[in-house]
């Protein structure tokens, strides 16, 4: 009896070693797969956040969207430590770049800096290849640009209606160029056509590089072109500005007339640039943007910045942006309307 209850209590310590040993086991085991799930969620979002942001710019490079998402690219890219790239996409005054978003992820990975085509476009084509209301969530109104007429310095005239009466005593005869059809600079010229009562032809050109390339050569007479482009060619000599199509003057150029001003009417063009993404994206992704961009525009060295190139920072809430965007494809679907230009 005693040997046999040894051997039992041997073994019963035995048991108790074995079974303390894998509560042990069990209990490591448990706080690691406890581990595991608290940490997985964070190193997912650490996977998700360190992806790259690809922002499209359905225009050509140098022109100013593009500078516009580099200035801002790098900001975000600097804030959230998180890689950013932009994308030019040009083609269909606007419409290639943009239809890449529009079929993009909405994830938050890619966004579109674009401009007034994106509404104007629907009114000047027969069918546009996305809805800018069904296929994007508006994240943030950016800036404001400003166009002005602009002639080769060959052409006798100083001001507005000094170029009118160049165009009426040669009707037919002159030509103009803009980046495609659909483009702010094509629906300013054709404002002022009516405006006006003056006969112009339209040379559309595939991207504003060239079309401004040839402005320079005198190979076109006159061009809608935004401020901060035509400035530093007209400061050289290269083209004259002749009046600017705004109610009020461009602080960067105080010394150049508006439309208004000299008499001609009904040519301002609101020339906004704006940030979307797909839509579905989520709500909170969509204000974490709206935040970050809107603290971008109220920085002092980015106003700056963007002030010398003839943007004027606005900011504001996505369902402003959204707003502006309903009244914009109203708007040019009456205007091109009144010129008479007949969807492609």
């Amino acid at each position: 009896m005693g040997g046999s209850l040894r051997g039992y209590r041997s073994r019963d310590r035995h048991w108790t070693r074995s079974t303390s040993k894998g509560v042990r086991f069990l209990r490591f085991a448990l706080l690691t797969a406890i581990a595991a799930l608290t940490v997985a969620p964070d190193n997912a979002a650490a996977q998700q956040a360190a992806r790259t942001i690809t922002i499209v710019v359905p225009f050509t490079p140098g022109t100013g969207p593009d500078i516009l998402a580099r200035v801002l690219g790098d900001e975000i890219q600097q804030r959230w430590s998180q890689p950013v790239v932009i994308e030019n996409k040009p083609g269909a005054s606007g419409n290639i770049g943009t239809q890449v978003v529009a079929r993009s992820a909405p994830d938050g990975h890619t966004l579109l800096l674009t401009t007034s085509p994106f509404t104007q476009n629907v009114s000047l084509f027969k069918s546009v290849p996305y809805d800018p209301v069904a296929d994007f969530a508006p994240i943030v109104r950016l800036t404001d640009a400003f166009m002005a007429l602009a002639v080769h310095p060959s052409v006798p005239a100083t001001s507005a209606q000094e170029f009118v009466a160049f165009l009426k005593a040669r009707p037919g005869q002159v030509n103009y160029a803009s980046p495609g059809r659909g483009t702010p600079h094509h629906l300013s010229m054709e404002l002022f056509r009516l405006a006006t009562g003056t006969d112009v032809k339209h040379v559309p050109y595939r991207g504003s590089a060239p079309a401004v390339q040839d402005l320079v050569g005198g190979h076109v007479t006159a061009m809608f072109i935004p401020v901060h482009v035509g400035l530093p060619l007209a400061k050289d000599n290269q083209i004259r500005l002749l009046g600017v199509a705004n109610q009020t003057r461009v602080s960067v150029a105080p010394d150049v007339q508006t439309l208004p001003e000299q008499g001609i009417m009904g040519v301002e063009v609101d020339f906004w640039l704006g940030m979307l993404a797909p839509a579905g994206t989520a709500p909170e992704t969509v204000a974490r943007y709206n935040s970050v961009l809107n603290d971008i525009l109220r920085s002092p060295d980015i106003a700056t910045k963007l002030s010398t190139q003839g943007f004027v920072p606005v900011g504001g809430t996505a369902s402003g942006f959204a707003e502006l965007i309903a009244r914009d494809l109203a708007k040019w679907r009456n205007a091109v309307k009144d010129a008479g230009i007949t969807p492609e």
